[in-house]
């Protein structure tokens, strides 16, 4: 049975942007009710988490979460912190503007307190990762890998001379290992149960259900970040269009699932990581639509390369970071796959370290790097053919033309 289409008018259209309008306007008014609590008063006073320390020359800049807003704010270098600690103080809010609000706001501190408070489950799990590793930065790596948490910028600018910040930071990429290999286990405990006990229930459909679930509790785990939010969401959405025979791959779903994130989340209209997660699916969709007659194996290498290749323009607009050894991305890429669900059992196992002697050579790598960064003319021009692409082949071959002359230029500046 051929699927369905997800919209079919333009009466549904217009039913569903009517409905995400009223929904954002919603939470937008919430955000900004937040907003004016904040800066009813020239000074404001709460408690927040550190969620990340950078280190500059004459002071230090705290990046602290509280239970409405993230922001940052510069202390002296003297004053001892700690990252994932927990403080009390005062934030000056009286220049904050509600556009900075939302999109995440400098603002000065002072009265710094340490507020004594009983690590929950997160953490406590970081600390047993780190634990399994002699080497500092490897526990950071794991524990980014595993739950998001910041990192330093030694591992920043590594993973970004390697072009692995897809990798490293936790996206649809981590989603999708997950559940093909959470499915793949589910199944061989379900089977014999579904078999003697609900033989007429729907065993994939009931695997789904409940990865769904757990995919839920470690969104939760990871404090909602944007990237895997918006898999998430693209999850669920999946899910129920597969369930009513409708095209789960259109470009249709993805901006309505983009949509009804920002509508219900709209700082995340902000959030680069957002954008770079859409934009990664978005290529993927094109892929898909383009190359579908490959043969599976070969679709699967050209696959890594040319998503690899055909975001490299956008990314390299916003971080310049660019190194010839970033073209064994898409190699790290498909060890990867590999790699993640090897080293979640090995740290369950209490093992963790087991391949930290060959992780270390990695670390102690200094690749030479250059920045260069995509024009703004190049950067619309490449975005202007992708969406052409949608709806014409030839649009395609132009956006193909695009992303081999930028990478020529990329790597052999």
């Amino acid at each position: 049975m051929e699927p369905l289409k997800l919209v079919t008018s333009k009466k549904e259209w217009l039913l569903i942007t009517l409905f995400i309008s009223f929904l954002f306007s919603i939470n937008l008014y919430l955000e900004f009710t937040k907003f004016q609590q904040l800066t009813n008063d020239e000074i404001y006073q709460t408690s927040g988490k550190i969620i990340n320390i950078y280190q500059k020359e004459k002071n230090n800049i705290l990046k602290i979460e509280t239970k409405d807003f993230a922001f940052f704010t510069s202390v002296k270098k003297d004053l001892s912190v700690q990252k994932r600690e927990t403080i009390s103080f005062i934030l000056v809010s009286e220049k904050i503007k509600f556009i900075d609000y939302l999109k995440g706001f400098f603002a000065p501190t002072f009265g710094i307190e340490h507020i004594m408070s009983d690590k929950n489950l997160v953490e406590t799990i970081n600390e047993k990762i780190s634990i399994q590793h002699k080497n500092e930065i490897l526990g950071e790596l794991f524990n980014t890998l595993f739950f998001a948490t910041p990192m330093d910028k030694e591992l920043q600018n590594l993973s970004a001379s390697y072009g692995i910040a897809h990798v490293i930071s936790i996206s649809g990429f981590h989603l999708a290992i997950i559940s093909f290999v959470g499915f793949f286990i589910l199944n061989l405990f379900y089977s014999p149960i579904h078999q003697k006990y609900f033989p007429y229930r729907n065993k994939k459909f009931d695997s789904l259900i409940i990865i769904t679930f757990l995919l839920f509790v470690y969104l939760i785990a990871l404090n909602g970040i944007p990237s895997f939010l918006r898999s998430f969401v693209m999850f669920v959405v999946g899910i129920l269009l597969l369930r009513s025979n409708i095209k789960i791959i259109s470009f249709g779903s993805l901006g309505i699932a983009l949509l009804l994130i920002i509508s219900i989340f709209p700082k995340l209209l902000f959030s680069i990581s957002l954008w770079f997660s859409v934009a990664g699916v978005f290529y993927i969709f094109l892929f898909v639509q383009y190359f579908n007659k490959l043969n599976k194996i070969v679709a699967f290498f050209f696959f890594n390369f040319w998503i690899f290749f055909a975001v490299n323009p956008i990314t390299h607009y916003f971080f310049g970071t660019t190194s010839l050894i970033q073209l064994l991305s898409p190699f790290i890429t498909m060890g990867f796959i590999l790699f993640y669900p090897l080293e979640v059992l090995l740290h369950l196992l209490n093992i963790g370290d087991l391949l930290d002697n060959y992780l270390v050579l990695w670390l102690e790598t200094k690749p030479i790097s250059y920045y260069l960064f995509t024009p703004i003319w190049f950067f619309v021009v490449h975005i202007i053919f992708s969406f052409i692409a949608i709806w014409f082949k030839l649009g395609f071959y132009f956006l193909n033309i695009s992303l081999i002359l930028f990478n020529i230029y990329l790597y052999w500046y």
